[in-house]
């Protein structure tokens, strides 16, 4: 069923685990987060960039896809559809066109502006029962054309935004989209804890989820994030997998090239790795 993130959430913060966003880019991705949600029976989020909803030909499409496969596919865990990393226009599209979750990213904002646009967001989404994400210092590196440079959230604007009445907030921490480097410094669980401290029971979003250390995922689910996003480990694992069908001739052979056939090791792929992480997030069982 498609539901807020506000209960889900609350309750992963309070069972110090944490429900995974999983980014979708079409029907494979969606069908693949959707089955794994309910073969694990864990709560799931399907995150939409703004990007990956133009590609699917617009915001209206995605949530008639995604609410006529729940149905179809006999979804019972919990679903939220949500914006990733909004704009202003781009969240309130998505509340229109019939999503149950949004992000509204005002983080290349100063913090008065981000504020206020926040706001105005909360009030329009919560009249309709729609959950809202809220973000303070960027994210670390570039997703679907939103670059971030990494920057440390400052606690004390954190709670400004928390006080909001924010259902969730990204606080940047030192996560990065996409590959990690080589020299990347790690999470700073010094502002971490300093932020959870700061917003109490507020949820608190973890970006940039693949290449995390699963110690790291660990310590920072302890120090109260509850929301982890996941996108490129997906995309690596659905490209590999479907490198190697190619590779090794398979789409040659027979009626391989059919698109039903040469996407499935991607798919297959994809719920592999999305098993995987609920597993490392401790939502399985959690629906």
């Amino acid at each position: 069923m498609l539901v807020s993130a506000k209960e889900m959430l609350t309750k992963a913060k309070a069972g110090h685990y944490a429900v995974g966003q999983f980014n979708i880019n079409n029907l494979e991705w969606t069908k693949a987060a959707l089955l794994t949600a309910q073969e694990c029976n864990s709560p799931i989020i399907l995150g939409v960039s703004e990007g990956a909803g133009k590609y699917m030909t617009g915001f209206k499409t995605v949530a008639a896809m995604v609410k006529a496969m729940i149905e179809t596919l006999g979804i019972t865990v919990p679903v939220a559809l949500h914006l990733d990393h909004g704009s202003y226009d781009g969240a309130l599209a998505c509340i229109d066109a019939g999503f149950s979750s949004v992000m509204f990213d005002g983080s290349h904002y100063g913090i008065e502006e981000n504020i206020q646009k926040t706001k105005e967001i909360i009030a329009i989404a919560h009249s309709k029962g729609i959950s809202v994400e809220a973000e303070v210092g960027a994210i670390g590196g570039e997703e679907d054309g939103v670059i971030g440079n990494g920057e440390v959230a400052d606690p004390d604007e954190c709670k400004m935004i928390a006080d909001l009445g924010v259902d969730m907030l990204a606080a940047g921490i030192g996560n990065i989209h996409g590959k990690y480097p080589a020299n990347w410094a790690g999470l700073n669980f010094d502002v971490l804890a300093k932020i959870q401290e700061k917003t109490g029971i507020m949820p608190l979003v973890l970006h940039g989820g693949t290449g995390i250390p699963e110690e790291m995922i660990k310590k920072a689910i302890s120090l109260g994030v509850s929301k982890i996003n996941v996108n490129t480990e997906c995309q690596l694992s659905f490209a590999a997998a479907t490198r190697k069908y190619i590779e090794e001739g398979k789409d040659l052979q027979g009626k391989g090239f059919d698109p039903r056939k040469l996407l499935a090791p991607g798919f297959e792929a994809i719920k592999a790795t999305i098993k995987e992480k609920m597993e490392l997030f401790g939502s399985v069982n959690k629906a």
